[in-house]
């Protein structure tokens, strides 16, 4: 037995109503709508609402327990504006119109729960959602489904202006064992709420606020601040807030504006001393700019304060990330005990809009029973004979074993955009190649070309340089082979391996392995064993496969057809860069019966699109008529090649999917697997599963007890293997989460596997099992991994793909999109970018490892 933190969520029998409400003039904002509609329930609600409690999602939909006494009605409210000190102006009148829309009972839903029914009557959950939703909702700050305050903990400086916020994640499940309520603690960044001055001084880095700002600096803040609200402080009496829409382009010193309708013209610098006697001091700094570009207000930095409560939803810089982190990372007994905390802070048994709808939260978190699956035996070389090993607690190690298929490197080089010294560069090189060839592979111990240094500035220039010399070199030798391997060591500060990796694979057609200086300088031997295992599968070797003893119980899983385990998954551009595309990418598995080595292909499409567009592709060609192309077309062909059988079973784990787009990602991307298939030979028509694979979701299981070493691993979590698909999972359809790795730190977080589709009629056990199997297959580690290779592999493709669109933007550079095109992103559709394509010898190995 083991818990999750899921709660039992009983309903009384209620009819529930479902009312329109339109509010004018109209507000985009929640909390002014929640605002009026209070103020309607103050006034009215004991008289023209019946006594009934509404529950209002702060847009269209208002919800009751019982009918209103009316089927349409309109009330007018008026609010004041405590911040407007003009009586007339602070005052404004609302009108607001509620009509029935519809009525839900929880009939279906209970036939739903029982498993009697299959559609999932979405509406009734909904209603139930928001009803429990609508306390929080008023006392604390709500981002999307989680909810944040000061109260819930110290609030954690993460640097460059920014704080992170505790709160909790609450959401409705139906399950098996009925309606349950995930409860999860979370964190997220907010901008603190302190001048903008100190803002941009945090933000940027800087000391001295008296130089002026460049012009990326300038740009960086654009970014960071558009949407943002501020109050000004430089009226004595009273305060006034305003959302910047953008920065001046000049400083504050020379922004001058027309002050009356005679045309007057005035800088802001002496609007500001004779009509608030308020002396400017960053006058070198631009401003800020609210209202249009027509009607603009210009705001000084220094008489703005950001207003507290604003979520900062841009891409956080890696140290950020690890502060944010380090704040709230919580071993499984704390934050178990934070989840329960947190549920009773939240009183769910005195909140009156849940006693209005007769919904009942039990207070305890859940027991499931899980199994724990056994770990598969993996096969190793051992001087010339095969050997297995067995790990032990998610892992094992390479002492006295070799790879199963050592790579045999005869040439390659190094370069160095360090300030390592010649002969550590030369150091690190031998430990490595001695490393390569002690775990299996057959390396040349001496590089083509001796060892360069280079400056981080020339980074293009020096990758040229050394193609040049190497093939110079090998043609020389007679020989029609190229460099086989490039050791980079990377500059020590970041923002160079996008460049080199899109230089190497896209331009030269040079496979590479990236190290850090900081690493290379001190190598110690886990480092080492890591590096060269994830260079043998960049030169086409295998470093392990699981023991052929794959019928396991009876149960046959891949060995006795030929069978293709697809992976696929879409990365999307972080929030604020509206114009870039999102990058798709496929691998496919190419060995068979054992599955280690996957092929990986990588398109663009466009902005925000889940649905991957470049699966299956017919063109039009003047000669050749209707040409099929596409990625899964590709990979079935290069399978074939590979292995000279054709695929007689298809495995499709597909990363990235959330719940609501199920069922639209399985219709698009299964029929253009059967297209594909059909296209390459009439009638071919292989049966397919199709498995959606969830990271980004807020079930954690914890220990039953904790701190037993037999029910544990080291870091006080559940065991690797452990498997639950009863209690919290769908109500009927197949589902389970598998917690295949041993935790490191903080908590483990299970992989929900969801079947959409299953033509190979797998039983549970059949799946989970070949699941956590495949988990010991990841080649950069001697470990299981906590999601199954080919979506983690399909997920690395497509993230260094990202580096091929947009170079390297981790140090915070200007990237496509930051300044001119994102206005056209509003405008209209936005070209797809097309990615350059990656070299052949580069496509037919593990690159993206």
């Amino acid at each position: 037995m083991i818990r999750a933190n899921h709660f039992l969520v009983n309903v009384a029998d209620n009819n529930l109503f479902h009312y329109d409400v339109s509010i004018n003039p109209e507000s985009k904002s929640r909390a002014v709508n929640r605002e009026v509609l209070s103020e309607l329930i103050k006034l009215h609600g004991k008289t023209s609402l019946g006594g009934k409690l509404p529950a209002y999602d702060g847009r269209k939909s208002l919800y009751t327990a019982g009918s209103l006494p009316f089927e349409s009605e309109e009330f007018s409210v008026t609010l004041v504006d405590p911040e407007k000190k003009d009586k007339e102006k602070a005052e404004r009148e609302y009108k607001i119109t509620i009509r029935i829309a519809g009525r839900t009972d929880l009939y279906h839903l209970q036939q739903f729960l029982k498993g009697r029914q299959r559609d999932m009557p979405q509406e009734t959950i909904q209603v139930l959602d928001v009803v429990l939703r609508e306390s929080p909702s008023w006392n604390y700050v709500t981002v999307s489904r989680s909810f944040f305050s000061t109260t819930f903990g110290h609030r954690g400086d993460i640097g460059e202006g920014l704080e992170c916020w505790r709160g909790y994640y609450q959401s409705l499940r139906p399950t098996q064992m009925g309606l349950s309520l995930n409860i999860d603690i979370s964190a997220t960044s907010f901008f603190k709420p302190v001048t903008v001055v100190q803002f941009v001084l945090e933000f940027l880095n800087l000391r001295d606020a008296s130089r002026p700002l460049t012009d990326r600096d300038r740009v960086k803040i654009k970014k960071a601040l558009r949407g943002v609200r501020v109050e000004t402080n430089h009226q004595e009496d009273q305060i006034r807030r305003y959302k910047i829409t953008g920065i001046t382009p000049v400083p504050m010193s020379q922004l001058i504006f027309p002050v009356d309708e005679r045309g007057t013209r005035m800088s802001v610098v002496q609007y500001f001393m004779q009509r608030y006697k308020y002396n400017l001091q960053y006058t070198s700094w631009p401003c800020l700019q609210s209202g249009s570009d027509a009607r603009p207000v210009y705001l000084p930095m220094e008489a703005c304060k950001i207003v507290e409560g604003q979520r900062y939803s841009k891409k956080l810089n890696d140290k950020q990330v690890t502060n944010i982190l380090r704040a709230t990372c919580q071993r499984p007994q704390q934050r178990e005990q934070s989840i329960r905390e947190m549920v009773l802070h939240n009183k769910y048994a005195e909140d009156k809009f849940a006693q209005e709808f007769g919904i009942n939260v039990c207070s305890d978190l859940v027991s499931v029973p899980a199994r724990v699956l056994p770990p598969p035996m993996l096969r190793y070389h051992d001087s010339g004979k095969e050997k297995t090993c067995a790990p032990s607690v998610g892992q094992w190690n390479m002492i006295n074993k070799k790879m199963i298929n050592g790579g045999i490197i005869d040439n390659w080089a190094c370069v160095s955009f360090s300030r390592m010294r010649p002969e550590e560069v030369y150091r690190f090189c031998s430990d490595l190649i001695q490393m390569c060839n002690m775990t299996g592979m057959s390396v040349n111990p001496r590089p083509l070309v001796d060892n360069r240094s280079a400056s981080p500035n020339h980074i293009e220039n020096a990758l040229r340089d050394v193609y040049r010399r190497t093939t110079e070199m090998l043609g020389k030798q007679g020989s029609k082979k190229q460099l086989q391997l490039l050791i980079v060591i990377l500059p020590e500060v970041s923002g160079s391996y996008g460049k080199i990796k899109k230089v190497c694979e896209t331009d030269l057609g040079i496979v590479s392995q990236c190290c850090l200086p900081r690493h290379a300088a001190r190598p110690n031997k886990q480092y080492l064993e890591n590096v060269a295992l994830k260079i043998n599968v960049k030169v086409g070797g295998r470093n392990t496969v699981l023991e052929r003893a794959f019928v396991r119980n009876g149960i046959p899983f891949v060995s006795e057809v030929p069978t293709i385990i697809f992976g696929a998954d879409v990365t999307h551009p972080p929030p604020g860069e509206d114009s870039a595309s999102s990058i798709a990418a496929v691998v496919a598995s190419m060995d068979w019966p054992e599955i280690t080595k996957y092929r990986g292909l990588v398109s663009a499409q466009p902005h925000r699109q889940e649905i991957i567009e470049d699966l299956f592709s017919v063109t039009k060609d003047p000669q050749r008529g209707n040409v099929n192309g596409g990625m899964i077309r590709e990979l079935l062909i290069a399978f074939r090649r590979k292995t000279g059988r054709r695929p007689e079973r298809i495995l499709f784990y597909r990363d990235g999917v959330s719940e609501g787009q199920f069922s639209h990602v399985l219709l698009h991307e299964m029929d253009a697997i059967r297209k594909a298939c059909a296209s390459l030979e009439e009638g071919y028509m292989p049966p397919v599963t199709f498995v959606v694979v969830q990271k980004r979701h807020h079930t954690r299981l914890f220990p039953e007890v904790h701190g037993r070493r037999d029910m544990t691993d080291k870091s006080g979590n559940i065991l690797p293997g452990t498997v639950v698909d009863l209690m919290i999972c769908h109500p009927t359809e197949f589902d389970f989460y598998l917690c295949s790795h041993a935790g490191i730190q903080g908590t483990s977080r299970p992989t929900h596997y969801h079947v959409l589709y299953d033509e190979n009629h797998f039983t549970a056990d059949a799946l989970q099992s070949l699941t956590n199997n495949l988990c010991y297959t990841y080649a950069r580690c001697t470990r299981a991994v906590s999601v199954v290779p080919p979506a983690y592999y399909a997920h690395l493709a497509a993230f260094r793909a990202r580096y091929y669109v947009e170079g390297d933007s981790s140090d915070g550079g200007s990237t496509p999109g930051s300044s001119g095109q994102a206005a056209i992103a509003r405008e209209g559709p936005v070209e797809v970018c097309q990615l350059p394509k990656i070299k052949d010898n580069v496509k037919d190995v593990m690159f993206y490892c």
